[in-house]
């Protein structure tokens, strides 16, 4: 089973390196690296282009936005997995070999996804984080959502989708800026199957977005285009914030 990352990355040269070295020691034989350069403006490409591997591949998308770099990645991936992945993450070296077996051992599974795990953040607001997206992920959009057949949870940064069921479902919807799009993925993905959640399978990432706009608003955020789209079943068009692509 042939795994895809898929990396978007928008004025990431920060940040790239450690996500690249990171995917690159993962400890499953059979995968590729796809980055995805948004629209940047800094040295994210040159960066990429430096590391002397087989299986990373750089391509571009001028057109900015979260959704369209997806897009863009699913569309040069190959393999039969496509993984989510940020540029801000830093994930384990089991990483990718933990989501093949449990999507192997559980073929109704369309997807799994887990939570992140703050790296740079304090120890308080950290476990709070991990605690609250175990409640609201795991529970709450997860296992009710497709209790109560409104469909599952896939997070964005950190999941595994069989990329037979995503090209069925039509992709990723461009239409949307970048809140919201995991849960809109995640809703089209489980009408053809189970959406799968674990806390074995966190990813470590930045807490760059909680700092920049704040730990309360960064949850009210998420929370109101999370639970619009869930119950609404249609995306909230309307900037949120300002900056509709904060990465």
């Amino acid at each position: 089973m042939k795994i895809s990352v898929v990396i978007p990355a928008h004025n990431e040269e920060a940040r790239i390196k450690n996500v690249l070295n990171a995917v690159l020691i993962q400890d499953y034989p059979d995968f590729e690296v796809i980055v995805v350069d948004n629209a940047s403006t800094d040295n994210t490409a040159a960066i990429v282009r430096s590391f002397n591997d087989i299986r990373l591949q750089l391509i571009h998308e001028p057109r900015k936005g979260l959704p369209f770099a997806r897009e863009a990645g699913r569309l040069a991936a190959t393999g039969d997995i496509l993984a989510q992945l940020d540029a801000d993450c830093l994930p384990e070296t089991w990483w990718i070999s933990r989501a093949v077996d449990k999507l192997s051992r559980s073929p109704h599974l369309v997807s799994i996804s887990g939570p992140y795990l703050y790296y740079d953040y304090d120890f308080i607001k950290k476990y709070t984080l991990t605690f609250l997206q175990f409640l609201s992920q795991g529970i709450i959009l997860n296992f009710f959502g497709q209790l109560l057949n409104m469909g599952g949870f896939v997070l964005g940064g950190n999941a595994f989708i069989r990329k037979s069921v995503l090209d069925a479902a039509g992709g990723y919807n461009t239409n949307i800026s970048f809140y919201g799009e995991d849960t809109e993925t995640a809703r089209r993905i489980s009408k053809f199957g189970h959406t799968g959640y674990t806390m074995q399978l966190y990813c470590n990432s930045s807490a760059r977005r909680f700092k920049h706009i704040g730990f309360f608003k960064m949850g009210y955020l998420y929370c109101k285009t999370v639970v619009f789209v869930f119950i609404n079943n249609k995306i909230l068009e309307k900037k949120i914030d300002g900056s509709d692509d904060f990465r």
